[in-house]
């Protein structure tokens, strides 16, 4: 039986309302979760101007409510975390085992965040009876959700906190994977993170995590500074509104490395004239990282590569979604990764626009929304 329920709907236009749509079956290869918590990032936001009705959100954890006739591996009842980049498992990329950018399915590669394969079936989805897209192929600020089964994580620890499993779906796995699976930092090394949100908050964990022995945070949020040296920063420095590029802070990170740099920067602040601030902070022969998706045109002085600096730009950690949500979750249960700190509010869907609100003013490491 199709469900009735309340989701999130962006118009298109800056704006979004809270109306209720129905939800259908699911068809054979695909999931109906009931949305228990689902985290805000500023993606969310963003995807207010796409210009195109959609379900609001991509990051959300559940419970499985119906599954179709040919889903392996899961059961009705399991608890799961959503991922939003569906693979197809048979693409060139996924074949190499890039999943995350798979070439049919990603809504980022392949859809410009809109409906692709990875896409449960239009119709399965209605709003004002017509069929609706889901952002990022999944939408979690909605009390239920249909998904493709490839979107679905089981959660091994079936008790835990779905508010702090939900912040794994991007932004936990963004800052823990692009630090684990992309940059593949080293023990003993040093490493600079520029800007302490949700991102660089697991950044930092994921340089603590690889035992590197400088974790550097820099931000112009003293209370973020603060919450970086609780979750793993070793130094940090409060950088200022007028330092064009991070210039004057790259000096300060040289000062605290020996002159020479950092052996990997990670940029996490989504400001675009930061897009290479990482590579200032790095030494010759050391690794810039781009995290947070800067996806517009910025100039950038050649200089700042030299000498054998790397910079790269990855999706979502690298993300292989069976292997690293279980990893996270592994770490979380040995108290080597905090989830539960991250939260700093949670709101009712009702809320959305002060958890918006607050999140654009910098209040929350992570805001979640609660569903009954």
């Amino acid at each position: 039986m199709p469900v009735k329920c309340k989701a999130a709907i962006a118009i298109g236009n800056g704006n979004f309302t809270i109306e209720n749509i129905v939800v259908n079956e699911p068809r054979t290869d695909e999931v109906l979760v009931a949305i228990k918590a689902a985290a805000l990032c500023h993606t969310d936001y963003d995807s207010l101007n796409w210009g195109k009705p959609l379900i609001l959100g991509h990051e959300g954890a559940g419970v499985v409510k119906m599954i179709g006739k040919d889903v392996k591996g899961l059961h009705v009842g399991d608890s799961v975390i959503l991922n939003w980049a569906t693979p197809c498992y048979n693409c060139f990329q996924c074949n190499l085992g890039n999943l995350h950018i798979c070439e049919n399915n990603s809504p980022v590669v392949a859809g410009a965040n809109g409906y692709t394969n990875g896409h449960a079936h239009l119709e399965g989805t209605l709003w004002k009876d017509k069929p609706i897209e889901r952002s990022f192929n999944i939408g979690t600020l909605s009390e239920y959700t249909l998904v493709k089964a490839s979107a679905v994580v089981k959660n091994p620890i079936e008790k835990m906190s779905f508010a702090s499993a939900s912040i794994i779906s991007c932004g936990v796995m963004t800052g823990y994977g692009s630090v684990v699976n992309s940059a593949k930092v080293k023990p003993n090394s040093s490493v600079v993170v520029l800007g302490t949100g949700g991102v660089g908050l697991n950044v930092i964990q994921g340089a603590k995590l690889s035992k590197a022995s400088m974790i550097i945070a820099i931000d112009t949020n003293e209370q973020r500074l603060t919450m970086a040296k609780e979750f793993g920063a070793t130094d940090i420095i409060l950088a200022s509104k007028e330092d064009r590029g991070l210039m004057n802070a790259a000096e300060a990170v040289k000062l605290l490395t020996e002159g020479r740099g950092a052996d990997y920067a990670f940029e996490c602040t989504a400001v675009p004239e930061l897009g290479a601030a990482p590579l200032a902070m790095v030494r010759n022969a050391g690794t810039a990282v781009q995290v947070s998706g800067i996806e517009e045109e910025i100039t950038i002085d050649m200089n700042l590569f030299e000498w054998d600096k790397i910079y790269i730009n990855p999706l979502y950690g690298g993300c292989n979604p069976q292997i690293d949500f279980p990893k996270i979750i592994k770490h979380y249960k040995s108290g080597e990764l905090r989830l539960d700190e991250m939260i700093t509010q949670t709101y009712d869907l009702d809320h959305l626009q002060e958890a918006f609100d607050d999140m654009l003013a910098g209040r929350n490491a992570k805001g979640v929304i609660l569903f009954d």
